[in-house]
């Protein structure tokens, strides 16, 4: 049988609060859940419709978090419920199976994207091996067994830094411009984010003078500024790392049965989704790799995008994605138009699937009307992994 066209007819977020802030106390499904049920009432939704929902998390270290949220967003008991754990790329591959379950006929209806409480996240530790021995606390997994390099992701980005020729003050000035362009859109983010703890807006951009920027510490550099004292071309600044942070963001996917039984209009129809890995030792540059192998399958290029989102974790990964659209003849200034999570900072289960609602109110609020107009979200996640979505304007059903 051939797949269903999957539809989307509404998203939404919360804010995004750093970690320690407005969101301290709450815990995933806590941060989700009002987004879950704004997300229906947009929609003019039951919550009795929902089939299933699919829900990134990284940092909830086991348990069922999508289980979690269903029940906390009172959905029927009979829904099913599916965690992701892709790290960086669970958020976007969330939905990504949500939407294969609509596409397949597994479901009719599916609420999907991620949601992290970094703030509330369990201290982990290995069990001791013998008897009288002490747990080994860690503050990071492996992503990548030996032989394989498994690099700090700070250095992975340094080392990319200096590879690509990208300077400390490239990547600075680039932070400094994404936190610009999410201040002077207040307004606008504020349209798709649900109030959740009383927060209604992104709590981290900020105005960055170069005073500011220069004083900025530095928080990796590569061997050759280590072996060098004091040199610190391609060093990577606080600044140019998006900090951590506690958020949610979903969407609703539906099939097109569901659209005429319940009366709901699409405002986007699912295209495609791309998931691939690379070098665990340079996972920065996959999210391009990704975005630009599902182009290629579906046939399309870089210039017929309306909207573009990179979840950009670092700014060298910002800085990429500028020259591959120079290079593709593709607009640049598409690209986090309305800042990124550079600005916003980085709920890691989360921060992919916020991608894709900034993506979907672009779409809405840039090109309203252009049906067809495009727009593609990315992400690059720890190990060696990259993860692309690509969706269009919808056309009205009826």
């Amino acid at each position: 049988m051939p797949a269903a066209t999957v539809f989307i007819p509404s998203h939404a977020r919360s804010a995004v609060v750093p970690v320690g802030g407005a969101f301290k106390h709450l815990q995933t499904h806590e941060i989700a859940a009002p987004v879950l049920q704004a997300l229906l009432q947009r929609a003019g939704l039951p919550a009795a419709a929902v089939d299933a929902v699919v829900l990134g998390n990284a940092l909830g270290a086991g348990g069922n978090p999508a289980r979690m949220l269903a029940l906390a967003g009172q959905l029927p008991l009979h829904c099913a419920a599916y965690t992701v754990d892709t790290q960086c790329c669970a958020g976007l591959d969330a939905v990504a199976l949500g939407a294969s379950l609509v596409a397949s006929g597994q479901a009719e209806v599916v609420v999907a994207g991620g949601a992290e409480a970094w703030s509330r996240a369990p201290i982990r530790a290995t069990r001791p091996l013998q008897a009288g021995d002490s747990a080994a606390p860690y503050e990071r997994p492996p992503f990548a067994p030996p032989p394989h390099d498994d690099p700090d992701l700070l250095v992975a980005a340094a080392r990319y830094a200096a590879s690509a020729g990208y300077s400390r003050a490239a990547q600075d000035r680039y932070a400094a411009a994404s936190h610009a362009r999410a201040l002077a859109s207040a307004d606008v983010l504020a349209r798709e984010i649900i109030p959740v703890a009383g927060v209604l807006q992104d709590a981290f951009p900020r105005a960055l003078s170069q005073r500011q920027l220069d004083r900025m510490p530095v928080v990796a550099q590569t061997d050759a500024d280590i072996a060098d004292e004091g040199r610190r071309e391609h060093a990577v600044s606080t600044v140019a790392i998006s900090p951590k942070a506690d958020a949610a963001a979903l969407v609703l996917l539906v099939s097109e049965g569901a659209c005429r039984r319940w009366g709901l209009q699409p405002a986007a129809q699912w295209l495609g989704h791309q998931s691939l890995g690379g070098s665990p030792a340079m996972p920065l540059v996959l999210a391009a790799d990704a975005a630009q192998r599902l182009l290629q399958r579906q046939g399309m290029a870089w210039p017929q995008l309306a909207a573009m989102e990179l979840h950009d974790a670092f700014a060298v990964q910002g800085l990429q994605w500028q020259a591959l659209l120079q290079r593709q003849g593709a607009d640049g200034r598409l690209l986090n138009r309305h800042g990124g999570g550079i600005a916003r900072g980085h709920p890691i289960g989360a921060s992919a699937a916020i991608a894709l609602v900034r993506v979907l109110a672009d779409l809405q609020q840039t090109a309203p009307g252009a049906l067809g107009a495009l727009g593609l979200a990315a992400v690059a996640g720890a190990g060696g992994l990259g993860s692309a979505t690509l969706v269009r304007q919808a056309a009205l059903l009826y």
